[in-house]
C-alpha cells in the first residue's frame, strides 16, 4: 500500500438514534408484506472443527447474528427469520422447537418434508426469540453427486469429492435455495400485495444457496456479507508481506496452491451474483476488490449496543463481581505459589479465531516476555496474568490445573466452616458478658484443619501454562511461543500466563 492517507472506499452505515420510526415489531413489515431471511452456517452453531487449520475456531457469525437478533425482531417481528444447519450438540441447549402457524412458512417446510427433507423449526433463545430454520444436511446427502453435477452444469465449479466441509456447503445451499423457491411460491398465492423479499448470506460456507437461487432465477434480493474473504486468510497466514503485494497476487494460482480453488471459486460466485455486497471492515472491502474482483456496495461495521451500557452502576457491580471470579480462579491456579497481591494485578485478555500470526497471538506473547524482562528490571510490585483464550482441540482438563483448583477449593470451604464456628464462638462469649480471647476463639481442631490444607497447597511443580492437554502440543503455535519466550509462570516471573484452549462458558468444570 502506498503511504498516501486512506481514504473511504464505499458507503458506510453507522448507527443512528432514530429508530423508533420502524421499531414496531413487525407492524410496518406486514402492512408492505416484507420478509428478511439471514443465512449462515453459524445460526445456533457457535464453534466447528475446521480440517484445512486442524483446528477447533469460534463462529464469529453466530456472535454477529446473535448481537442483532433483538433489533432485527423488534423491526420486523415474525418476518424475520434465520436459517442455519441443525447440530443436535447445540440445537438441544439453544432452541425452543415448535411448529409454524399456516401460512407460507408453513406450507414451505410441509412441502420440503414431504419431499424428504428433514428441517428443525422454533425459535432462537436469544434477545428477540427470533424464528430459526435448522437444515438437517444429512437428510439429502443421497442427492450429493446429484447436486455437484448441477453446480457444475450451471456455474462450472468443480467440487473435490475429499471435501467434506465443501461437500456440506453443497448440501446446506441447495436445501436452502429449495425452500427459498417454495416459500415464494406459496407467499405470492392469493396476496394483494406482492412480497418484498430478502435472502442475507453470511460468508462462503452460505454463499452455495446466494448462488442457486440467483441460478434458478427465483424473484427475491440478494445480500452477501463478508468478514475476512477465504484466500486473504490464507496470504495472511502465510507469512507473505500482504498488503504492498495485494495487486500482484495471480489469484487463480494462489488458490490452487493452497487446494482452496474451489472454495474461492464459491465465495468470489457469491459475492457477484449478490445484488448488494458488503464487507464489516474497510479493510476486508479493499482486500475484496482485489482478490474477489469486486469494491463492496456498503461497509457496515461492527458495532455496540450503547443501551446496554447505560445504566453504569449495574455494571460497575457486575465488573466487580466477575473480577472477584477471576480472582478466585487466579488463586486456584497458582495455588502454591500464589506470593503475588492481587489488588496490584492486571489482567491481560487475548482470545478470538485459532490463527496465531493473524490475531497477533506470537506479537502479544513476545510484548509479554519483554514486558516481565522490564517488571522485573524495574523492581515494581506489578504483576500481570495474561489469559489466552483460543479453541483448539485438546483431550481433557490439565490434571494439574484441577488439583490446584480442587485443593483452592478444598481450603476455601474450611477456612469458611472455621469462620462459621469462630463468629458462634464470639456470639456467645459476649451474650455471657465477656469478650474472647485468641486461645478460646481458634481451636486446636480448627487449627489442625487449616494446617492440612495449608501444607497440601505446598507444590513442587510449577503453574501449569495451560488449563487443558493439548492435542499435539509440540507443534502448537501458542505453547511453541510460549516455550520460545520462556514463560513459565516462574515464582520470579511478573508476568504470569494462562492458555484456555477452549472459549468460556458458564457450564465449566473450571
Amino acid at each position: 500500500m502506498s503511504g498516501k492517507s486512506a481514504t473511504p472506499i464505499t458507503q458506510r452505515f453507522y448507527s443512528t438514534n432514530d429508530l423508533m420510526g420502524v421499531l414496531d415489531s413487525g407492524d410496518s413489515a406486514e402492512a408492505e408484506n416484507i420478509w428478511t431471511f439471514e443465512c449462515t452456517w453459524e445460526v445456533v452453531n457457535k464453534v466447528n472443527y475446521l480440517p484445512w487449520y486442524n483446528c477447533i475456531i469460534t463462529k464469529l457469525i453466530y456472535t454477529v447474528i446473535r448481537s442483532k437478533t433483538g433489533i432485527s425482531v423488534e423491526e420486523t417481528g415474525n418476518r424475520y427469520v434465520l436459517m442455519g444447519t441443525y447440530k443436535k450438540q447445540f440445537a438441544r441447549t439453544e432452541i425452543e422447537e415448535f411448529e409454524f402457524s399456516e401460512g407460507p412458512l408453513y406450507d414451505a417446510v410441509t412441502k420440503l418434508r414431504d419431499n424428504g427433507f428433514k428441517i428443525h423449526t422454533g425459535s432462537w433463545l436469544v434477545e428477540g426469540n427470533p424464528l430459526v430454520l435448522l437444515f438437517d444436511i444429512s437428510s439429502v446427502s443421497y442427492n450429493l453427486s446429484k447436486y455437484k453435477q448441477e453446480l457444475f452444469g450451471k456455474s462450472g465449479i468443480r467440487l473435490p469429492d475429499n471435501d467434506t466441509e465443501s461437500n456440506d456447503c453443497v448440501l446446506f445451499g441447495f436445501m436452502v435455495a429449495q425452500f427459498i423457491a417454495d416459500f415464494n411460491h406459496f407467499a405470492n398465492k392469493e396476496v394483494e400485495i406482492s412480497p418484498k423479499i430478502v435472502c442475507h448470506f453470511h460468508e462462503w460456507l452460505s454463499g452455495n444457496g446466494l448462488i442457486m437461487i440467483r441460478l434458478w432465477n427465483i424473484n427475491v434480493s440478494t445480500v452477501f456479507t463478508t468478514n475476512a474473504n477465504l484466500l486473504g486468510r490464507y496470504l495472511c497466514a502465510g507469512s507473505i508481506d500482504f498488503y504492498n503485494s495485494l495487486d500482484k497476487f495471480d489469484i487463480d494460482a494462489e488458490a490452487g496452491k493452497r487446494q482452496i480453488y474451489h472454495r474461492y471459486c464459491i465465495e468470489r460466485a457469491a459475492t457477484h451474483q449478490a445484488h448488494i455486497f458488503t464487507t464489516v471492515p474497510d479493510i476486508t472491502g479493499i482486500e475484496a476488490e482485489h482478490l474477489l474482483k469486486r469494491k463492496p456496495d456498503i461497509i457496515t461495521p461492527n458495532g455496540l449496543n450503547v443501551k446496554k451500557f447505560s445504566a453504569l452502576h449495574e455494571f460497575q457491580n457486575l465488573h466487580a463481581v466477575n473480577k472477584e471470579k477471576i480472582h478466585d480462579f487466579v488463586r486456584g491456579h497458582f495455588h502454591g505459589y500464589h506470593d503475588f497481591d492481587l489488588d496490584r494485578t492486571l489482567y491481560f485478555f487475548i482470545a478470538g479465531r485459532y490463527e496465531c500470526s493473524n490475531k497477533g497471538a506470537d506479537l502479544f506473547i513476545e510484548g509479554l516476555a519483554r514486558l516481565n524482562h522490564m517488571i522485573k528490571e524495574s523492581g515494581s510490585d506489578k504483576t500481570v496474568v495474561a489469559f489466552l483464550i483460543f479453541p483448539t482441540r485438546t483431550n481433557s482438563y490439565n490434571v494439574e490445573s484441577l488439583r490446584r483448583q480442587a485443593i483452592a477449593k478444598s481450603l476455601r470451604d474450611t477456612v469458611h466452616v472455621v469462620q462459621q464456628d469462630i463468629g458462634k464462638r464470639m456470639y456467645d462469649a459476649c451474650l455471657s458478658g465477656k469478650l474472647p480471647d485468641s486461645e478460646e476463639l481458634l481451636s486446636k481442631d480448627d487449627l489442625v484443619k487449616l494446617k492440612r490444607c495449608v501444607f497440601a497447597s505446598h507444590r513442587s511443580s510449577l503453574p501449569p501454562i495451560t488449563t487443558h492437554n493439548v492435542v499435539d502440543d509440540h507443534a502448537d503455535p501458542v505453547l511453541y511461543n510460549l516455550r520460545r519466550c520462556q514463560l513459565f509462570n516462574n515464582r520470579s516471573d511478573r508476568v504470569k500466563v494462562i492458555f484456555h484452549p477452549e472459549f468460556l462458558s458458564s457450564y465449566q468444570e473450571i
